[in-house]
């Protein structure tokens, strides 16, 4: 006998959670009587791996990969010294101020910090101040990830996708640079990270607490890169565009947040009103639309194909199928055409950063591939949103070349990390590439390996000591000096006692520094009056006129395994009286 329609069991779609905002529905459970039954079935991810065990898994995952991370940095099979942007911080944080020349003072804060708690166990075990120095960087890298997961849990509302989101992102070289050299971007993407968790939670969950949040974390991310600011028009264009929230753009919360940024900013602003507000000069100049003090020279103007160096920068910073997967995912979540607020918020905090970088190609010819790094945060949530689609589509070639090239990528990602790790074990493979070193290419691997700008350091460091040391057994205490910004926090790290080494940059023409606003020989020749000047790098004439004789340039070399990799001139100069008149260089 045929049952009625009122006796038959009632299909309900069940939307999984990690799904909400697909329109499909992914699973049928059967209604009888009211009670619902067990599922007739249920996806094997479900079952290997279910919701609650992801937010525990994340941090294990997350501490075990710092836990590793911090342990190589430890360990003698890092040769890795510090980057010249490293070191030129950690000279900042031994002159605290309220903020520096080219960039605010979290990251000074930061590196004092860490050189106070773990300094002297750094220098007793690793033999060096590095390791002390890229402690916030893994703390913060790992603060990173949990946004991203926690961003992924809120707006997605998957934890698993979290999950895979942090996995995924442990193999992608941009990310794992970004947890070991402790440049300003370390803090501020730790703090733009965190920063959109709260936002949302501000805008989408209505926590009127959050916007207070918010305001700090945009705030303090300013003060490690001023790039932070542009969070705050990227979350008004969102609310402005969208007229369930746009009511917010003028509530008391998001006036409170710009209030809490303000308060934040003042460090900088102080400092600035004592220093004639160079910083603002400065980056008017990298942003190209500054003045110089140069003449405008031919073909200064508009670099027209500065965009297509910018995109392809971009891409291969995301090794090339991320960026496509990234640009792909913001045009199908169009927010003028899709309704859905995650996916807007998503957007609208990804695109403006990327945009504005890519007006200012026309003027700055591409930039520094870094500088829309945090267009990628937001941008990586709603990408993993998109694969997450792909993945799930009815039509199986699709699905298996999606997973192929994310495979591809990830390997790919794994594979180029560890070799920022041990670029060595490349060395030969790519010297069979250049050739032997000649005297036209003395360092022929340096072009294709980026991680020989972190080597050699410390062996440079200890050719000045026992140069130093010479001097001194002759009477002499000599003054350190190198012949641009990058060299005397490096010298300055190394050396035995962290002695204080000067710029004389500005003398040769070189831009300012932060080393211009510091009293030294440039500024104030008085102390220094006949004193012997061991001078790092290419010395030219202004700077030699400046002391009574010099001794020959010397050249040291950094090799490993039999290969030099980089070399620096070194000059002893003596009695100094004085620099001739400095050309006044741009800042």
């Amino acid at each position: 006998m045929q049952a009625s329609p009122a006796d038959r069991p009632v299909l309900t779609p069940i939307v999984r959670s990690d799904y909400k905002h697909s329109l499909r529905p992914l699973l049928w459970n059967v209604e009888e009587d009211g009670p619902v039954l067990m599922p007739l079935r249920r996806s094997a991810l479900d079952r290997l791996l279910p919701e609650s065990w992801c937010p525990p898994l994340t941090v294990v995952l997350i501490l075990t990969a710092m836990a590793l991370h911090l342990g190589f940095l430890a360990s003698s099979a890092c040769r890795l010294d510090l980057a010249p942007d490293e070191a030129h911080y950690w000279d900042w944080s031994r002159h605290l101020d309220w903020s520096y020349y080219s960039k605010g003072p979290l990251v000074a804060w930061l590196i004092r910090l860490s050189c106070e708690l773990f300094g002297p166990w750094s220098e007793r075990v690793t033999g060096s101040l590095m390791f002390a120095v890229r402690i916030p960087a893994a703390v913060c890298g790992a603060l990173l990830l949990a946004s991203l997961f926690q961003l992924a849990r809120q707006v997605l509302g998957s934890a698993r996708m979290g999950l895979v989101l942090v996995a995924v992102g442990l193999t992608i070289p941009l990310i794992t640079a970004g947890s070991t050299l402790m440049t300003i971007d370390a803090p501020y993407t730790c703090c733009w990270g965190w920063a959109l968790v709260f936002a949302h939670r501000a805008v989408v969950g209505r926590a009127r607490w959050a916007w207070d949040v918010t305001g700090l974390l945009i705030g303090v991310g300013i003060l490690a890169k001023y790039t932070m600011v542009v969070f705050v028009p990227s979350l008004a264009l969102f609310l402005l565009f969208r007229r369930e929230h746009r009511q917010l753009l003028f509530s008391w919360g998001f006036w409170r947040m710009c209030l809490w940024v303000a308060a934040c900013c003042l460090p900088i602003a102080i400092w600035n009103a004592q220093n004639e507000w160079v910083t603002f000069l400065h980056v008017f100049r990298l942003a190209g639309v500054g003045a110089s003090d140069a003449p405008l020279r031919p073909g200064s103007g508009l670099k027209w194909f500065g965009p297509l160096a910018y995109v392809g920068a971009q891409a291969g910073l995301l090794l090339g199928y991320w960026f496509i997967v990234w640009a792909t995912s913001m045009v199908v979540a169009n927010p003028l055409r899709d309704r859905d607020a995650g996916r807007a918020y998503l957007w609208w905090m990804s695109a403006p950063m990327f945009g504005l970088f890519l007006g200012f190609s026309f003027k700055t010819g591409g930039g520094e591939p870094n500088w829309p790094v945090t267009a990628y945060l937001s941008g990586a949530v709603l990408a993993a949103w998109w694969v997450g689609e792909v993945l799930s589509s009815p039509r199986p070639w699709l699905r298996y070349a999606t997973s192929i090239c994310v495979a591809l990528t990830c390997l790919a990602g794994m594979t180029i990390t560890v070799l920022l790790h041990r670029s060595d074990l490349a060395h030969p493979t790519i010297e069979r590439v250049t050739g032997p070193p000649t005297a036209e290419r003395p360092y022929p691997v340096r072009r294709f390996d980026p991680t020989c700008r972190l080597r050699g350091w410390r062996h440079l460091a200890s050719e000045i000591d026992a140069i130093r040391e010479r001097l001194r057994a002759e009477g002499i205490e000599p003054v350190l000096a190198g012949t641009n910004w990058s060299i005397p926090g490096e010298i300055g790290a190394y050396c035995a006692g962290h002695p204080p080494v000067y710029s004389i940059g500005i003398v040769q023409g070189d831009r300012h520094s932060q080393y211009d606003f510091w009293d030294g020989p440039v500024a104030n020749a008085g102390p220094f009056a006949g004193r012997t000047f061991i001078i790092i790098g290419d010395v030219f004439a202004p700077c030699l006129d400046g002391f009574a004789w010099h001794e020959p340039k010397q050249t040291i070399v950094y090799t490993e395994d039999g290969r030099p990799l980089a070399g620096w001139s070194v000059t002893i100069a003596h009695s100094f009286r004085g620099f001739p008149e400095v050309r006044k260089a741009s800042h």
